[in-house]
């Protein structure tokens, strides 16, 4: 991509990051060490919850949850199949078998009740995710994991800074998963970080994450097989310095929502971003816009084609895990999911970082909302 684009994503790096890194590459550890240490244990007084466990990305985050948890082949896990869901591909990598779930319409986020009648005796957890920053029905998920006995893990990946009934995204779960990688708001290249209050979980995640050089007799861990999935003291270093800086980052980001907001007022028929009644605070990944039911996917993507004619990277929001190849494999099909399927085809994600100027974002909304009127349907709905 051309230097000159309007990126869909790009990290708010700044001198701390770089002497940061500086200092690393200039110590005696560059793997796993005193910053991943460092970093797990002000992760998670960030968000008030007892332990952090740092990790080599999202997707094998989750994989070692399932393990700590007990997850096994046969077991049932239910998720969405709706949004940045690389997350929960390591349902099917543990053995375990996906059960996707229908959303919200409004706030994209898995739906209780969909949820709730997914629930048989093989299932063990529930995987919910804040989706692109909007905190699930995390109130409506605890009492049904409570009823049914079931563990609820949170992906938070999305929504790091979003609060829900006053607690930050991230404290709802039994687990809760935030992954590093672009886009997210605190971005440390690659990289993820498990938070729990189960002092027995951490323990559990801790040994089959990897095994340290000092515990290879240990007959103890040596009775589990781990991952070699422990965060390099590089990517912790960038992440201490990013949690440090996170304030100032979400702020930066808050500043161009203000733009965006300012300027669809002036285009009819396009509405602000949907925030649930319950929702003290949403800090969106990306800027999403979803398209009216005159939209098909197919004049979705013209949309995102002409986007690019100008520029502007754009993309697809997503597409829906039980419409992937793979999935097919579980009698997954088109249809299954009627409300993922109808916002996936109708969803296009906007550059959202703190380097973007008002003019820039002026010029992205113009952008969208006449290639909307060129392909003859209509303008979107709401961003």
């Amino acid at each position: 991509m051309e230097p000159d684009w309007i990126k869909l994503s790009d990290p708010d790096m700044s001198m701390a990051e770089i002497d940061a890194v500086k200092a690393v590459l200039a110590s005696p550890c560059l793997s796993a060490g005193p910053r991943v240490e460092a970093f797990e244990n002000e992760f998670a007084s960030y968000l008030g919850r007892t332990y952090g466990v740092a990790a080599a990305s999202g997707t094998i985050a989750l994989m070692l949850a399932l393990r700590a948890l007990g997850i096994k082949p046969g077991d049932e896990v239910i998720a969405p199949a709706y949004s940045w869901h690389q997350i929960s591909h390591a349902i099917a990598l543990v053995g375990a078998t996906p059960v996707f779930a229908d959303i919200n319409y409004w706030t994209g986020t898995l739906a209780p009740d969909k949820a709730a009648a997914k629930i048989t005796g093989r299932t063990r957890a529930i995987v919910v995710c804040n989706c692109n920053g909007h905190p699930a029905a995390w109130t409506e998920f605890r009492l049904l994991a409570q009823q049914h006995g079931l563990k609820l893990i949170e992906d938070s990946t999305e929504a790091i800074g979003s609060r829900y009934q006053g607690r930050l995204a991230g404290t709802f779960g039994d687990i809760a998963i935030f992954d590093f990688s672009q886009p997210s708001a605190l971005c440390c290249g690659e990289g993820a970080m498990l938070v729990t209050d189960d002092p027995a979980l951490a323990s559990e995640l801790h040994y089959v994450r990897n095994r340290a050089p000092a515990d290879r007799f240990s007959i103890a861990i040596a009775s589990r097989v781990p991952h070699q999935a422990a965060m390099s003291d590089i990517s912790a270093a960038i992440g201490l310095a990013q949690l440090d800086r996170l304030d100032e980052i979400l702020l930066r980001r808050k500043r161009v929502e203000s733009y965006y907001l300012e300027h669809i007022q002036f285009f009819e028929g396009i509405k602000p971003p949907y925030i649930a009644p319950e929702v003290d605070e949403v800090h969106w990944m990306l800027y999403l816009v979803h398209l009216g039911t005159r939209f098909t996917r197919t004049l979705r993507n013209q949309i995102i084609d002409d986007l690019a004619t100008e520029e502007i990277e754009a993309v697809a929001w997503c597409q829906p895990l039980h419409q992937q190849f793979f999935y097919s494999s579980y009698g997954y099909k088109k249809g299954d999911l009627f409300l993922t399927e109808k916002i996936a085809d109708r969803c296009i994600a906007l550059p959202l970082h703190g380097h973007l100027s008002d003019d820039e974002v002026h010029f992205i909304v113009q952008t969208a909302k006449d290639s909307s009127i060129n392909v003859g349907a209509g303008a979107a709905i709401y961003l």
